[in-house]
Protein backbone atom coordinates (compact mmCIF):
# COMPACT_ATOMS: atom_id res chain seq x y z
CA UNK A 1 0.00 0.00 0.00
CA UNK A 2 1.08 3.13 -1.18
CA UNK A 3 1.80 5.56 2.00
CA UNK A 4 3.66 9.34 3.33
CA UNK A 5 6.99 9.97 2.22
CA UNK A 6 9.59 9.78 5.10
CA UNK A 7 12.65 10.77 6.27
CA UNK A 8 15.50 8.40 6.54
CA UNK A 9 18.90 8.44 7.84
CA UNK A 10 21.70 5.63 5.65
CA UNK A 11 25.00 4.88 7.34
CA UNK A 12 26.54 3.83 4.17
CA UNK A 13 29.45 1.66 5.61
CA UNK A 14 32.23 -0.14 3.97
CA UNK A 15 31.08 -3.33 5.90
CA UNK A 16 27.49 -2.83 6.67
CA UNK A 17 24.52 -0.58 5.81
CA UNK A 18 22.12 0.63 8.47
CA UNK A 19 18.90 2.49 8.10
CA UNK A 20 17.31 4.43 10.26
CA UNK A 21 13.63 5.79 10.21
CA UNK A 22 11.96 8.93 11.42
CA UNK A 23 9.66 7.02 14.52
CA UNK A 24 10.65 3.97 14.13
CA UNK A 25 14.46 3.74 14.78
CA UNK A 26 17.03 1.37 13.19
CA UNK A 27 14.99 -0.45 10.91
CA UNK A 28 17.78 -2.73 8.62
CA UNK A 29 21.42 -3.93 9.28
CA UNK A 30 22.59 -5.58 6.18
CA UNK A 31 26.14 -6.24 4.84
CA UNK A 32 27.23 -4.09 1.81
CA UNK A 33 27.73 -6.98 -0.25
CA UNK A 34 26.26 -7.66 -3.84
CA UNK A 35 26.51 -10.44 -5.97
CA UNK A 36 26.22 -9.98 -9.98
CA UNK A 37 26.26 -12.16 -12.48
CA UNK A 38 29.78 -10.88 -14.25
CA UNK A 39 28.96 -10.84 -18.33
CA UNK A 40 26.04 -8.64 -18.07
CA UNK A 41 26.55 -6.99 -14.24
CA UNK A 42 23.11 -7.99 -13.61
CA UNK A 43 22.20 -7.89 -9.83
CA UNK A 44 21.23 -11.11 -8.04
CA UNK A 45 21.77 -10.83 -4.76
CA UNK A 46 22.18 -7.77 -1.63
CA UNK A 47 23.19 -7.86 1.81
CA UNK A 48 23.12 -10.92 3.81
CA UNK A 49 22.05 -13.38 0.75
CA UNK A 50 25.01 -12.11 -1.17
CA UNK A 51 27.56 -12.04 1.51
CA UNK A 52 26.70 -16.13 1.87
CA UNK A 53 27.75 -16.47 -1.40
CA UNK A 54 31.34 -14.75 -0.57
CA UNK A 55 33.98 -16.95 -1.90
CA UNK A 56 31.27 -19.63 -2.49
CA UNK A 57 30.72 -18.17 -6.53
CA UNK A 58 31.34 -19.87 -9.76
CA UNK A 59 33.46 -17.42 -11.89
CA UNK A 60 30.09 -16.14 -14.07
CA UNK A 61 28.33 -14.89 -10.64
CA UNK A 62 30.82 -12.50 -8.52
CA UNK A 63 30.02 -10.49 -4.90
CA UNK A 64 31.65 -7.50 -4.38
CA UNK A 65 31.60 -4.88 -1.89
CA UNK A 66 30.49 -2.09 -3.92
CA UNK A 67 32.68 0.56 -1.47
CA UNK A 68 35.84 0.75 -0.54
CA UNK A 69 37.21 2.95 2.35
CA UNK A 70 34.10 4.71 3.14
CA UNK A 71 33.98 5.56 -1.04
CA UNK A 72 31.88 4.30 -3.96
CA UNK A 73 34.14 2.26 -5.95
CA UNK A 74 31.54 0.35 -8.17
CA UNK A 75 28.55 3.49 -8.66
CA UNK A 76 25.75 0.67 -10.67
CA UNK A 77 26.17 -1.84 -7.93
CA UNK A 78 26.01 0.74 -5.03
CA UNK A 79 22.96 2.73 -6.74
CA UNK A 80 20.82 -0.45 -6.78
CA UNK A 81 22.17 -1.74 -3.30
CA UNK A 82 20.34 1.45 -1.67
CA UNK A 83 17.56 0.86 -3.96
CA UNK A 84 17.05 -2.22 -2.82
CA UNK A 85 17.49 -1.66 1.21
CA UNK A 86 15.44 1.49 0.92
CA UNK A 87 12.53 -0.38 -0.88
CA UNK A 88 13.24 -2.98 2.31
CA UNK A 89 13.33 -0.71 5.03
CA UNK A 90 10.47 1.75 4.11
CA UNK A 91 8.43 -0.30 1.21
CA UNK A 92 6.75 1.71 -2.02
CA UNK A 93 5.77 5.53 -1.08
CA UNK A 94 3.72 7.99 -2.95
CA UNK A 95 6.15 10.56 -2.13
CA UNK A 96 9.55 10.12 -2.44
CA UNK A 97 12.02 9.79 1.11
CA UNK A 98 14.33 12.62 2.37
CA UNK A 99 17.77 10.86 2.91
CA UNK A 100 20.87 11.63 5.02
CA UNK A 101 23.79 9.96 4.01
CA UNK A 102 26.99 10.17 6.10
CA UNK A 103 30.51 10.56 4.17
CA UNK A 104 33.99 10.36 5.83
CA UNK A 105 35.54 13.79 7.03
CA UNK A 106 37.87 13.22 4.68
CA UNK A 107 35.51 12.94 2.10
CA UNK A 108 36.68 14.48 -1.64
CA UNK A 109 33.80 16.74 -3.06
CA UNK A 110 33.59 14.17 -6.11
CA UNK A 111 33.10 11.65 -3.79
CA UNK A 112 30.51 13.52 -2.11
CA UNK A 113 28.81 14.10 -5.20
CA UNK A 114 28.85 10.39 -6.06
CA UNK A 115 26.87 9.43 -2.63
CA UNK A 116 24.28 11.96 -3.38
CA UNK A 117 23.82 11.44 -7.17
CA UNK A 118 23.64 6.94 -6.14
CA UNK A 119 21.41 7.86 -3.45
CA UNK A 120 19.02 10.63 -5.25
CA UNK A 121 19.00 7.37 -8.33
CA UNK A 122 17.91 4.71 -6.08
CA UNK A 123 15.05 6.91 -4.85
CA UNK A 124 15.30 9.35 -2.83
CA UNK A 125 13.59 12.64 -3.19
CA UNK A 126 16.31 15.15 -1.33
CA UNK A 127 19.64 13.89 -0.29
CA UNK A 128 22.10 15.42 2.48
CA UNK A 129 25.39 14.21 3.63
CA UNK A 130 26.78 14.80 6.96
CA UNK A 131 30.38 14.03 7.83
CA UNK A 132 30.39 10.37 9.93
CA UNK A 133 31.84 12.34 13.45
CA UNK A 134 29.62 14.32 14.08
CA UNK A 135 26.54 11.84 13.03
CA UNK A 136 28.47 9.62 15.48
CA UNK A 137 28.09 12.17 18.09
CA UNK A 138 24.85 12.93 18.01
CA UNK A 139 24.38 9.07 18.20
CA UNK A 140 26.03 8.34 21.21
CA UNK A 141 24.07 11.55 22.76
CA UNK A 142 26.66 13.99 22.60
CA UNK A 143 25.11 17.57 22.83
CA UNK A 144 27.31 18.95 20.08
CA UNK A 145 26.01 22.49 20.24
CA UNK A 146 27.75 23.35 23.61
CA UNK A 147 31.00 25.64 23.44
CA UNK A 148 32.87 22.44 24.86
CA UNK A 149 35.23 19.80 23.32
CA UNK A 150 33.97 16.43 22.47
CA UNK A 151 36.12 14.02 20.91
CA UNK A 152 34.42 11.45 19.24
CA UNK A 153 36.54 8.04 17.27
CA UNK A 154 34.64 6.26 15.19
CA UNK A 155 36.20 2.80 13.67
CA UNK A 156 33.70 2.05 11.25
CA UNK A 157 34.27 -1.16 8.17
CA UNK A 158 36.41 1.36 6.01
CA UNK A 159 37.37 4.23 7.58
CA UNK A 160 38.36 5.43 11.33
CA UNK A 161 36.98 9.50 11.68
CA UNK A 162 38.47 11.01 14.06
CA UNK A 163 37.02 14.46 15.33
CA UNK A 164 37.27 17.26 18.21
CA UNK A 165 33.94 18.79 17.99
CA UNK A 166 32.70 22.01 19.47
CA UNK A 167 29.40 24.28 18.69
CA UNK A 168 27.83 21.83 16.43
CA UNK A 169 30.90 21.56 13.97
CA UNK A 170 34.53 19.64 13.72
CA UNK A 171 37.55 22.34 14.89
CA UNK A 172 39.84 19.73 14.11
CA UNK A 173 39.47 16.27 12.00
CA UNK A 174 41.18 13.23 11.21
CA UNK A 175 40.12 10.60 8.41
CA UNK A 176 42.38 7.57 8.56
CA UNK A 177 41.84 4.79 5.49
CA UNK A 178 42.06 2.11 8.40
CA UNK A 179 39.27 0.57 9.60
CA UNK A 180 37.64 -3.21 10.16
CA UNK A 181 38.67 -4.50 7.06
CA UNK A 182 42.44 -3.38 7.47
CA UNK A 183 42.32 -5.68 10.88
CA UNK A 184 40.68 -8.74 9.03
CA UNK A 185 43.33 -8.15 6.16
CA UNK A 186 45.95 -8.43 9.18
CA UNK A 187 44.39 -11.47 10.64
CA UNK A 188 44.27 -13.32 6.77
CA UNK A 189 48.26 -12.01 6.57
CA UNK A 190 49.18 -13.40 9.88
CA UNK A 191 47.88 -16.87 9.67
CA UNK A 192 49.03 -17.20 6.35
CA UNK A 193 52.74 -16.13 7.23
CA UNK A 194 52.52 -18.56 10.14
CA UNK A 195 50.83 -21.28 9.29
CA UNK A 196 51.14 -21.22 5.80
CA UNK A 197 46.89 -21.47 5.96
CA UNK A 198 44.74 -19.47 3.86
CA UNK A 199 41.45 -18.05 4.90
CA UNK A 200 38.91 -15.87 3.84
CA UNK A 201 37.98 -12.47 4.45
CA UNK A 202 34.50 -13.96 6.61
CA UNK A 203 36.87 -16.71 8.53
CA UNK A 204 39.20 -13.72 9.25
CA UNK A 205 36.02 -11.74 10.36
CA UNK A 206 34.79 -14.57 12.96
CA UNK A 207 38.02 -14.59 14.61
CA UNK A 208 38.55 -10.76 14.75
CA UNK A 209 34.57 -11.06 16.32
CA UNK A 210 34.85 -14.12 18.93
CA UNK A 211 38.91 -13.76 20.17
CA UNK A 212 39.94 -10.24 18.37
CA UNK A 213 42.22 -8.19 20.68
CA UNK A 214 44.68 -5.48 21.22
CA UNK A 215 45.04 -5.33 24.79
CA UNK A 216 46.22 -8.92 26.96
CA UNK A 217 43.41 -10.64 28.19
CA UNK A 218 43.51 -11.81 31.77
CA UNK A 219 42.83 -15.44 30.22
CA UNK A 220 43.67 -15.95 26.60
CA UNK A 221 40.73 -17.10 24.36
CA UNK A 222 41.38 -19.36 21.42
CA UNK A 223 38.95 -20.19 18.26
CA UNK A 224 39.31 -23.47 15.59
CA UNK A 225 39.90 -22.28 12.48
CA UNK A 226 39.67 -24.04 9.43
CA UNK A 227 41.55 -22.93 5.94
CA UNK A 228 43.73 -24.34 3.10
CA UNK A 229 47.16 -25.72 3.38
CA UNK A 230 49.30 -23.53 0.35
CA UNK A 231 51.72 -26.24 0.67
CA UNK A 232 49.13 -29.04 -0.25
CA UNK A 233 46.30 -27.65 -1.20
CA UNK A 234 44.17 -29.37 1.35
CA UNK A 235 42.06 -28.23 3.75
CA UNK A 236 43.19 -28.00 7.32
CA UNK A 237 42.43 -27.11 10.72
CA UNK A 238 44.40 -24.72 13.40
CA UNK A 239 43.60 -23.41 16.49
CA UNK A 240 44.26 -19.45 17.02
CA UNK A 241 44.87 -17.74 20.33
CA UNK A 242 43.65 -14.04 21.00
CA UNK A 243 47.81 -13.44 22.29
CA UNK A 244 48.08 -13.93 18.08
CA UNK A 245 45.71 -11.86 17.01
CA UNK A 246 47.02 -9.08 19.44
CA UNK A 247 50.36 -9.38 17.55
CA UNK A 248 48.83 -9.75 13.99
CA UNK A 249 46.52 -6.22 14.74
CA UNK A 250 49.32 -4.54 16.04
CA UNK A 251 49.94 -2.51 12.86
CA UNK A 252 47.12 -1.37 11.76
CA UNK A 253 45.94 -0.23 15.28
CA UNK A 254 49.54 1.24 16.21
CA UNK A 255 47.75 3.44 12.85
CA UNK A 256 44.66 3.78 14.99
CA UNK A 257 46.02 5.40 17.96
CA UNK A 258 48.75 7.46 15.75
CA UNK A 259 46.11 9.52 14.45
CA UNK A 260 43.91 9.87 17.77
CA UNK A 261 47.46 10.99 19.05
CA UNK A 262 48.05 13.49 16.10
CA UNK A 263 44.40 15.26 16.79
CA UNK A 264 45.10 15.37 19.61
CA UNK A 265 48.23 17.48 19.33
CA UNK A 266 46.71 19.61 17.49
CA UNK A 267 43.99 20.90 19.34
CA UNK A 268 43.20 24.34 20.57
CA UNK A 269 44.71 24.08 24.41
CA UNK A 270 41.06 25.05 25.67
CA UNK A 271 39.51 22.10 23.90
CA UNK A 272 42.35 20.09 24.98
CA UNK A 273 41.50 20.59 28.53
CA UNK A 274 37.58 19.84 27.99
CA UNK A 275 39.12 16.19 26.27
CA UNK A 276 40.97 15.44 29.48
CA UNK A 277 38.25 16.03 31.95
CA UNK A 278 35.50 14.60 29.56
CA UNK A 279 37.55 11.90 28.08
CA UNK A 280 36.17 10.53 24.34
CA UNK A 281 33.73 8.45 23.03
CA UNK A 282 34.60 5.40 20.54
CA UNK A 283 31.75 4.32 17.67
CA UNK A 284 31.49 1.94 14.95
CA UNK A 285 31.80 -2.03 14.98
CA UNK A 286 35.53 -1.54 15.09
CA UNK A 287 35.70 -0.03 18.88
CA UNK A 288 34.62 -3.03 19.82
CA UNK A 289 37.66 -5.00 19.80
CA UNK A 290 38.66 -6.42 23.29
CA UNK A 291 41.15 -3.56 25.07
CA UNK A 292 40.99 -1.21 22.44
CA UNK A 293 39.78 1.83 25.10
CA UNK A 294 42.40 0.63 27.91
CA UNK A 295 45.12 0.67 24.85
CA UNK A 296 43.91 4.03 24.54
CA UNK A 297 44.45 5.21 27.97
CA UNK A 298 47.49 3.66 28.57
CA UNK A 299 49.12 5.37 25.35
CA UNK A 300 47.26 8.68 25.82
CA UNK A 301 46.34 9.15 29.58
CA UNK A 302 42.93 9.76 28.34
CA UNK A 303 39.81 7.82 29.49
CA UNK A 304 38.15 6.06 26.49
CA UNK A 305 34.50 5.05 26.91
CA UNK A 306 32.81 2.64 24.35
CA UNK A 307 29.60 4.34 22.94
CA UNK A 308 26.07 2.30 24.01
CA UNK A 309 25.08 0.22 20.76
CA UNK A 310 28.07 1.67 19.26
CA UNK A 311 27.78 0.24 15.76
CA UNK A 312 24.71 1.92 15.14
CA UNK A 313 25.43 5.76 16.65
CA UNK A 314 26.25 6.76 13.06
CA UNK A 315 22.92 5.78 11.54
CA UNK A 316 21.41 6.98 14.62
CA UNK A 317 23.07 10.43 14.31
CA UNK A 318 22.30 10.83 10.47
CA UNK A 319 18.26 10.13 11.14
CA UNK A 320 18.26 12.71 13.88
CA UNK A 321 20.31 15.25 11.51
CA UNK A 322 17.98 14.78 9.23
CA UNK A 323 14.97 15.02 11.47
CA UNK A 324 15.91 18.56 12.99
CA UNK A 325 17.41 20.15 9.23
CA UNK A 326 13.92 19.10 7.72
CA UNK A 327 11.65 20.59 11.21
CA UNK A 328 13.77 23.48 10.90
CA UNK A 329 13.52 24.33 7.23
CA UNK A 330 16.55 23.21 5.74
CA UNK A 331 17.80 23.91 2.41
CA UNK A 332 16.64 20.46 0.37
CA UNK A 333 18.65 19.50 -2.54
Amino acid sequence: MFGLGTDIGIDLGTAYVLIYVKGKGIVLREPSVVAVKVRTNEVIAVGEEARRMIGRTPDSIQSIRPLRQGVISDYDATEQMIKYFIHKAIGYKLIKPRIGVCVPSGVTEVEKRAVEDATKQAGARYVDTIEEPIAAAIGAGIDISRPCGSMIVDIGGGTTDIAIISLGGAVVKKSLKVAGDDFDEAIIKYIRKKYNILIGERTAEDIKINIGSVYKREVSAEIDVRGRNLILGLPKNIVITSDEIRTALEEPITNIIDGIRAVLELSPPELASDISDRGMVLTGGGSLIYGLDKLIYDVTGINAVIADDAMSCVAVGTGMWVEYRYAHGAKQK
